[in-house]
């Protein structure tokens, strides 16, 4: 691949990969190490790719199996270590008008069980179909849709408590016609 075209990889995809890296291991060092490590993999061997218009879902799925490559490693190096919390530079700037305080949804997001924070995350955040994130997760389509209803619900539920105890009234309702599948 040449430089350039490497180099316009990464301006594309690199954001939104860290992104993800960051839901999945709560922890902005470690979702450095995994953007990166995804890159690399691509220089070794996204020549291999036949139909580049699919680099978005290889990157993906490439950057989702080194965080479970990484897990496992960990797991099996250090046993009952305590979950990394959020990075405390995680949250994006909020939109103006958002009724919602973006440190807020991070934070709800992460403590979502990884069975369905990855599915939302590459969802909402990140604007994948559903067809994608079965690729990426390699899970049938049907698991992608059943894990982010779930995940939405859980979502909901810790964003309405999260409000709850703050004194804000945050109505959070299924948005019609809500779909990228």
């Amino acid at each position: 691949m040449e430089p350039s075209t490497f180099q316009q990889l990464i301006d594309t995809w690199y954001n939104p990969l860290y992104r993800f890296a960051l839901s999945l291991a709560r922890n902005g060092d470690d979702a450095l190490d995994l953007t990166q490590q995804t890159f690399a993999r691509w220089a070794e061997k996204g020549h291999t790719l036949r139909d580049k218009d699919r680099a978005k879902s290889w990157l993906f799925m490439v950057l989702y199996r080194e965080f479970l490559d990484s897990r496992r490693l960990r797991q099996r190096e250090v046993l009952g270590e305590a979950e990394a919390a959020l990075d405390k530079h995680a949250a994006a700037k909020p939109a103006a008008g958002s009724g919602i305080d973006v440190a807020s949804v991070v934070s709800a997001l992460g403590s979502l069980d990884e069975t369905f924070r990855a599915p939302v995350t590459l969802f909402y955040l990140e604007s994948h179909s559903y067809k994608e994130i079965a690729e990426i997760l390699d899970i049938p389509i049907g698991t992608v849709m059943s894990r982010i209803a779930r995940g939405k619900e859980q979502l909901r539920t810790k964003l309405q408590l999260a409000a709850a105890d703050s004194g804000k009234v945050i109505p959070m309702r299924p948005v019609k016609g809500e779909s990228h599948g």
